[in-house]
């Protein structure tokens, strides 16, 4: 039997919920702040770590930091995709400060309820957590700065409309920052598969060519993919960095397609 996008789906939010929950009955004792560190929370400062509460720092499964990859400035509006347990949503809303927002958007319950709890105790209030996909994004149009997000993107089924929602909730000169896994051209989606499973952020990641020519579809500018380590053969964890078109770029309409998945 083929796996269809659906399947596909549930299979993400399964395994980050099982993440989240094993996260949550780790931090319900005592030794949580002992706890093993994740591959994702090492690729943050001690300093970047030292703000989060333990739980937000276990959840992290990404493959880069997004926040330090955008650059953020004091009073942007900052939407993170798949936010999982709000690490990068925390982040974000330290440095956009009081005058800025921070929002994550996240298809996982458990992922979610985890998210607000270190919102909590992180004090910060310039945060909303969102439940829904990437390739639906539950905000208007051109109202947003900033659009962040970890190891994600390569496990949606229809990264066109994932990047064309971007394109439409960014304001005009707004920026992508994004980390993500990416494969170098030589590859075709048989070889990745090979590589690594779906849910594992490989068998779905885009080649290098593919990215920037999406970016460019959606209408993007100044589109750049960076290498940062390789993760399998021909396969590595990324900087993308886009720029909304600031003039003469036509507002795309909401996609309306089934949702698909969109969480990390």
């Amino acid at each position: 039997m083929s796996t269809t996008a659906d399947d596909l789906r549930e299979e993400v939010r399964r395994r980050y919920a099982e993440s989240a929950r094993a996260v949550t009955a780790s931090c319900s004792e005592p030794c949580c702040s002992s706890a093993p560190e994740s591959f994702g929370s090492l690729l943050y400062d001690a300093e970047q770590r030292g703000e989060l509460p333990d739980a937000a720092v276990l959840a992290s499964l990404g493959c880069g930091n997004p926040v330090a990859v955008a650059e953020l400035h004091e009073g942007e509006t900052v939407l993170d995709l798949g936010s999982g347990g709000g690490i990068d949503v925390i982040l974000s809303a330290k440095r956009v400060g009081p005058t800025g927002t921070a929002y994550g958007l996240d298809m996982t319950d458990e992922m979610l309820a985890l998210a607000q709890r270190n919102a909590g105790e992180s004090g910060v209030t310039n945060v909303h957590f969102l439940k829904g996909v990437i390739e639906q994004i539950p905000l208007p149009a051109a109202s947003v700065d900033v659009v962040i997000s970890n190891c994600v993107i390569n496990l949606s089924v229809d990264k066109p409309a994932v990047l064309a929602e971007i394109a439409r909730v960014l304001r005009p000169g707004g920026r992508v920052g994004v980390s993500d896994i990416v494969s170098e051209d030589r590859l075709t989606k048989d070889d990745r598969a090979a590589r690594g499973s779906y849910v594992g952020c490989i068998a779905g990641a885009l080649s290098r060519s593919e990215y920037v020519a999406g970016l460019e579809a959606a209408g993007f500018e100044d589109v750049e993919v960076e290498f940062t380590h390789e993760v399998a053969d021909g396969m590595h964890a990324a900087i993308v960095k886009a720029v909304k078109a600031r003039s003469g770029a036509k507002e795309l309409p909401v996609i309306q397609a089934a949702p698909k998945t969109g969480c990390c």
